[in-house]
Protein backbone atom coordinates (compact mmCIF):
# COMPACT_ATOMS: atom_id res chain seq x y z
CA UNK A 1 0.00 0.00 0.00
CA UNK A 2 0.83 3.69 -0.74
CA UNK A 3 2.74 4.94 2.31
CA UNK A 4 1.59 8.76 3.11
CA UNK A 5 4.49 11.40 2.88
CA UNK A 6 4.01 14.75 4.72
CA UNK A 7 0.88 15.81 7.18
CA UNK A 8 -2.74 15.16 7.16
CA UNK A 9 -5.48 17.61 8.77
CA UNK A 10 -7.70 16.58 11.37
CA UNK A 11 -10.62 19.13 10.49
CA UNK A 12 -13.26 20.92 12.71
CA UNK A 13 -16.75 20.31 11.43
CA UNK A 14 -18.54 22.91 10.40
CA UNK A 15 -21.99 24.46 12.16
CA UNK A 16 -24.24 26.40 11.48
CA UNK A 17 -25.92 29.21 14.63
CA UNK A 18 -28.22 26.47 14.89
CA UNK A 19 -26.35 23.86 15.46
CA UNK A 20 -26.97 22.04 12.17
CA UNK A 21 -23.90 20.95 10.14
CA UNK A 22 -22.57 23.42 7.46
CA UNK A 23 -21.19 21.99 4.41
CA UNK A 24 -21.01 25.60 2.48
CA UNK A 25 -17.36 26.56 4.16
CA UNK A 26 -15.45 22.89 2.97
CA UNK A 27 -14.53 23.95 -0.06
CA UNK A 28 -12.59 27.25 0.81
CA UNK A 29 -10.97 25.42 3.58
CA UNK A 30 -10.31 22.09 1.71
CA UNK A 31 -8.22 24.65 -0.57
CA UNK A 32 -6.56 26.53 2.14
CA UNK A 33 -4.94 23.73 3.78
CA UNK A 34 -3.73 22.20 0.53
CA UNK A 35 -2.47 26.03 -0.59
CA UNK A 36 -0.47 25.49 3.08
CA UNK A 37 1.22 22.53 2.15
CA UNK A 38 -0.99 20.16 3.99
CA UNK A 39 -1.76 16.57 1.86
CA UNK A 40 -5.07 15.50 2.93
CA UNK A 41 -7.64 15.25 5.84
CA UNK A 42 -8.52 12.76 8.40
CA UNK A 43 -12.31 14.09 9.15
CA UNK A 44 -14.83 12.92 10.96
CA UNK A 45 -12.63 12.12 13.59
CA UNK A 46 -12.16 13.76 17.51
CA UNK A 47 -10.90 17.45 15.97
CA UNK A 48 -14.34 16.95 14.17
CA UNK A 49 -16.16 16.10 16.85
CA UNK A 50 -17.41 12.92 14.80
CA UNK A 51 -18.68 10.93 18.07
CA UNK A 52 -21.44 13.74 18.26
CA UNK A 53 -22.49 13.61 14.75
CA UNK A 54 -25.44 11.51 13.05
CA UNK A 55 -24.47 8.46 11.08
CA UNK A 56 -26.39 10.77 8.25
CA UNK A 57 -24.06 13.89 9.01
CA UNK A 58 -20.92 12.27 8.67
CA UNK A 59 -22.23 10.47 5.34
CA UNK A 60 -22.70 14.20 4.40
CA UNK A 61 -19.24 15.53 5.21
CA UNK A 62 -17.89 12.70 4.18
CA UNK A 63 -19.33 13.33 0.72
CA UNK A 64 -18.93 16.67 0.78
CA UNK A 65 -14.89 16.54 1.18
CA UNK A 66 -14.84 14.28 -1.55
CA UNK A 67 -16.56 16.24 -3.82
CA UNK A 68 -14.44 19.44 -3.21
CA UNK A 69 -11.30 18.15 -2.48
CA UNK A 70 -8.29 18.83 -4.88
CA UNK A 71 -6.71 16.56 -7.21
CA UNK A 72 -4.45 14.12 -5.12
CA UNK A 73 -5.65 15.53 -1.92
CA UNK A 74 -6.58 12.20 0.43
CA UNK A 75 -9.42 12.30 2.54
CA UNK A 76 -9.52 9.63 5.17
CA UNK A 77 -12.96 9.03 6.61
CA UNK A 78 -12.87 8.21 10.88
CA UNK A 79 -15.72 5.27 10.56
CA UNK A 80 -15.56 4.63 14.32
CA UNK A 81 -18.34 4.10 16.59
CA UNK A 82 -19.85 2.57 19.38
CA UNK A 83 -21.94 0.48 17.11
CA UNK A 84 -19.58 -1.60 14.55
CA UNK A 85 -22.51 -2.15 12.67
CA UNK A 86 -22.40 2.21 12.18
CA UNK A 87 -18.88 1.89 11.39
CA UNK A 88 -19.27 -0.88 8.78
CA UNK A 89 -21.76 1.27 6.92
CA UNK A 90 -19.79 4.45 7.46
CA UNK A 91 -17.09 2.49 5.97
CA UNK A 92 -18.76 1.02 2.68
CA UNK A 93 -20.45 4.23 2.18
CA UNK A 94 -16.82 6.09 2.17
CA UNK A 95 -15.66 3.22 -0.50
CA UNK A 96 -18.85 3.91 -2.64
CA UNK A 97 -18.12 7.68 -2.53
CA UNK A 98 -14.97 7.41 -3.70
CA UNK A 99 -12.50 8.08 -0.23
CA UNK A 100 -9.13 7.98 0.18
CA UNK A 101 -8.99 5.87 3.06
CA UNK A 102 -11.06 4.99 6.43
CA UNK A 103 -9.29 4.99 9.90
CA UNK A 104 -11.19 4.51 13.34
CA UNK A 105 -10.54 4.97 16.80
CA UNK A 106 -11.02 2.47 19.74
CA UNK A 107 -14.80 2.01 21.41
CA UNK A 108 -14.65 4.53 24.24
CA UNK A 109 -17.64 2.06 25.21
CA UNK A 110 -17.17 -0.61 25.48
CA UNK A 111 -13.34 -0.23 25.59
CA UNK A 112 -11.57 -3.42 24.29
CA UNK A 113 -9.49 -4.75 27.49
CA UNK A 114 -7.46 -7.33 25.50
CA UNK A 115 -5.63 -7.21 21.74
CA UNK A 116 -7.80 -9.85 20.52
CA UNK A 117 -10.96 -7.69 21.29
CA UNK A 118 -9.30 -4.96 19.77
CA UNK A 119 -8.46 -6.81 16.37
CA UNK A 120 -11.88 -8.27 16.30
CA UNK A 121 -13.67 -4.74 16.30
CA UNK A 122 -11.11 -3.38 13.82
CA UNK A 123 -11.63 -6.39 11.76
CA UNK A 124 -15.31 -5.73 11.43
CA UNK A 125 -15.05 -2.48 10.24
CA UNK A 126 -12.29 -3.05 7.90
CA UNK A 127 -13.91 -5.56 5.69
CA UNK A 128 -16.55 -2.59 4.93
CA UNK A 129 -14.09 -0.74 2.46
CA UNK A 130 -11.85 -3.55 1.22
CA UNK A 131 -10.36 -1.56 -2.00
CA UNK A 132 -9.43 1.33 0.94
CA UNK A 133 -6.47 1.14 3.19
CA UNK A 134 -7.35 1.25 6.90
CA UNK A 135 -5.86 2.96 9.70
CA UNK A 136 -6.10 2.30 13.45
CA UNK A 137 -6.57 5.41 15.26
CA UNK A 138 -4.70 5.17 18.83
CA UNK A 139 -5.55 8.22 20.75
CA UNK A 140 -5.70 6.41 24.76
CA UNK A 141 -6.28 10.02 26.25
CA UNK A 142 -9.93 10.01 24.36
CA UNK A 143 -11.06 6.16 23.94
CA UNK A 144 -9.27 5.45 27.50
CA UNK A 145 -7.81 1.85 25.16
CA UNK A 146 -4.38 1.60 26.45
CA UNK A 147 -3.25 -0.99 24.48
CA UNK A 148 0.27 -2.04 23.68
CA UNK A 149 0.69 -1.25 19.73
CA UNK A 150 3.52 -3.83 18.94
CA UNK A 151 1.68 -7.11 19.74
CA UNK A 152 -1.86 -5.54 18.03
CA UNK A 153 0.30 -5.22 15.02
CA UNK A 154 1.43 -8.44 15.52
CA UNK A 155 -1.82 -9.58 15.81
CA UNK A 156 -3.33 -7.53 12.79
CA UNK A 157 -0.64 -8.11 10.32
CA UNK A 158 -1.93 -11.17 7.96
CA UNK A 159 -5.19 -11.02 9.53
CA UNK A 160 -7.02 -7.54 8.06
CA UNK A 161 -6.11 -7.73 4.44
CA UNK A 162 -6.39 -3.76 4.14
CA UNK A 163 -4.82 -2.95 7.22
CA UNK A 164 -2.34 0.02 6.48
CA UNK A 165 -1.27 1.45 9.77
CA UNK A 166 -2.08 3.56 12.59
CA UNK A 167 -2.56 6.81 13.55
CA UNK A 168 -0.27 7.32 16.68
CA UNK A 169 -1.47 9.98 18.96
CA UNK A 170 0.71 8.69 22.43
CA UNK A 171 3.40 10.20 24.03
CA UNK A 172 5.67 6.85 23.66
CA UNK A 173 8.31 7.64 21.49
CA UNK A 174 9.60 3.94 22.34
CA UNK A 175 6.69 2.60 21.16
CA UNK A 176 5.71 4.09 17.92
CA UNK A 177 9.20 3.73 16.78
CA UNK A 178 9.10 -0.30 17.64
CA UNK A 179 5.69 -0.18 15.87
CA UNK A 180 7.36 1.57 12.87
CA UNK A 181 10.18 -0.61 12.75
CA UNK A 182 8.12 -3.89 12.81
CA UNK A 183 8.62 -6.47 9.98
CA UNK A 184 11.29 -3.95 8.70
CA UNK A 185 8.75 -1.17 8.27
CA UNK A 186 5.67 -2.66 7.02
CA UNK A 187 3.27 -0.54 7.89
CA UNK A 188 2.74 3.33 8.07
CA UNK A 189 3.34 5.01 11.07
CA UNK A 190 1.19 7.97 10.87
CA UNK A 191 3.02 10.42 13.87
CA UNK A 192 -0.18 11.99 15.79
CA UNK A 193 1.09 14.83 17.93
CA UNK A 194 2.37 17.88 16.44
CA UNK A 195 4.03 19.08 19.56
CA UNK A 196 7.25 16.40 19.07
CA UNK A 197 6.69 15.96 15.73
CA UNK A 198 10.79 16.50 15.15
CA UNK A 199 11.77 13.48 17.85
CA UNK A 200 10.00 11.39 15.80
CA UNK A 201 11.75 12.80 12.50
CA UNK A 202 15.10 11.79 14.50
CA UNK A 203 14.37 9.32 16.44
CA UNK A 204 11.07 7.54 14.56
CA UNK A 205 12.33 7.81 10.78
CA UNK A 206 8.27 9.49 10.79
CA UNK A 207 7.37 10.21 7.36
CA UNK A 208 3.59 11.11 7.60
CA UNK A 209 1.30 12.74 10.91
CA UNK A 210 -1.99 13.16 10.98
CA UNK A 211 -2.69 16.79 12.83
CA UNK A 212 -5.01 18.89 14.61
CA UNK A 213 -3.44 21.99 14.75
CA UNK A 214 -2.40 21.96 11.20
CA UNK A 215 -5.62 23.53 10.95
CA UNK A 216 -4.12 27.10 11.20
CA UNK A 217 -0.18 26.29 12.07
CA UNK A 218 0.40 24.06 9.42
CA UNK A 219 2.71 25.94 7.66
CA UNK A 220 4.99 25.86 10.64
CA UNK A 221 4.57 22.37 11.04
CA UNK A 222 5.29 21.10 7.41
CA UNK A 223 8.03 23.49 7.88
CA UNK A 224 9.67 21.74 10.66
CA UNK A 225 9.70 18.34 7.85
CA UNK A 226 11.18 20.66 5.32
CA UNK A 227 13.94 22.00 7.34
CA UNK A 228 14.77 18.67 8.49
CA UNK A 229 14.98 17.08 4.76
CA UNK A 230 17.27 20.23 3.91
CA UNK A 231 19.73 19.46 7.22
CA UNK A 232 18.71 22.95 9.12
CA UNK A 233 18.25 21.39 12.53
CA UNK A 234 17.96 24.85 13.86
CA UNK A 235 15.46 25.93 12.18
CA UNK A 236 13.67 22.78 12.63
CA UNK A 237 14.01 22.75 16.20
CA UNK A 238 12.72 26.69 16.47
CA UNK A 239 9.43 25.77 14.41
CA UNK A 240 9.14 22.86 16.51
CA UNK A 241 9.33 25.51 19.68
CA UNK A 242 6.90 27.81 18.03
CA UNK A 243 4.70 24.66 17.50
CA UNK A 244 4.52 24.10 21.25
CA UNK A 245 3.97 27.71 21.83
CA UNK A 246 0.90 27.77 19.83
CA UNK A 247 -0.11 24.90 21.76
CA UNK A 248 0.65 26.66 24.70
CA UNK A 249 -2.18 28.99 24.45
CA UNK A 250 -5.18 26.75 23.02
CA UNK A 251 -4.33 24.67 26.24
CA UNK A 252 -5.22 27.63 28.19
CA UNK A 253 -8.96 28.03 25.86
CA UNK A 254 -10.32 24.22 26.71
CA UNK A 255 -7.82 22.47 24.19
CA UNK A 256 -7.75 22.45 19.70
CA UNK A 257 -11.03 20.71 19.82
CA UNK A 258 -12.42 24.38 21.40
CA UNK A 259 -9.82 27.18 21.17
CA UNK A 260 -8.34 25.61 17.81
CA UNK A 261 -11.65 26.02 16.72
CA UNK A 262 -12.16 29.74 17.64
CA UNK A 263 -8.60 30.27 16.17
CA UNK A 264 -9.95 29.32 12.48
CA UNK A 265 -12.50 32.28 12.72
CA UNK A 266 -9.66 34.42 13.83
CA UNK A 267 -8.00 33.67 10.74
CA UNK A 268 -11.10 34.46 8.41
CA UNK A 269 -12.80 31.19 8.21
CA UNK A 270 -15.61 31.13 10.82
CA UNK A 271 -16.52 27.12 11.63
CA UNK A 272 -19.31 28.12 14.22
CA UNK A 273 -19.55 26.71 18.08
CA UNK A 274 -19.24 23.46 18.73
CA UNK A 275 -21.26 21.02 20.06
CA UNK A 276 -22.70 19.69 23.48
CA UNK A 277 -21.29 18.91 25.94
CA UNK A 278 -18.40 20.97 24.67
CA UNK A 279 -18.21 24.75 27.02
CA UNK A 280 -17.66 27.24 23.94
CA UNK A 281 -15.47 30.35 24.27
CA UNK A 282 -16.84 33.18 25.50
CA UNK A 283 -15.84 36.72 23.50
CA UNK A 284 -13.80 37.76 26.22
CA UNK A 285 -11.87 34.72 25.86
CA UNK A 286 -11.36 35.36 22.29
CA UNK A 287 -10.01 38.16 23.02
CA UNK A 288 -7.70 37.03 25.73
CA UNK A 289 -6.77 34.28 23.59
CA UNK A 290 -6.23 36.52 20.34
CA UNK A 291 -3.26 38.57 22.74
CA UNK A 292 -1.72 35.87 23.60
CA UNK A 293 -1.45 34.22 19.57
CA UNK A 294 -0.47 37.95 18.87
CA UNK A 295 2.31 38.12 21.48
CA UNK A 296 3.80 35.00 20.39
CA UNK A 297 3.52 36.67 16.71
CA UNK A 298 1.33 33.65 15.38
CA UNK A 299 -0.93 35.76 12.88
CA UNK A 300 2.47 36.28 10.49
CA UNK A 301 3.07 32.43 10.88
CA UNK A 302 -0.20 31.06 10.42
CA UNK A 303 -1.44 29.70 7.54
CA UNK A 304 -2.62 32.21 4.56
CA UNK A 305 -6.97 31.93 3.82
Amino acid sequence: MEKISGLINAPFTPFKENGEINTEPIAQYAAMLHRNGIQGVFINGSSGEGYMLTEEERKILAEKWVEVSPKNFKVIVHVGSTCVKMSYNLAKHAQKIGAWGIGAMASPFPKAGRVEELVKYCEEIACGAPDLPFYFYHIPALSGVFLPMLPFLKAVDGRIPNFAGIKYTYESLYEYNQCRLYAHGKFDMLHGQDETILPALAMGGAQGGIGGTTNYNGRELVGIIEAWKAGDIELARERQNFAQEVINVICNYRGNIVGGKRIMKLIGLNLGKNRTPFQNMTDEEENMMRKELEAIHFFERCNIL
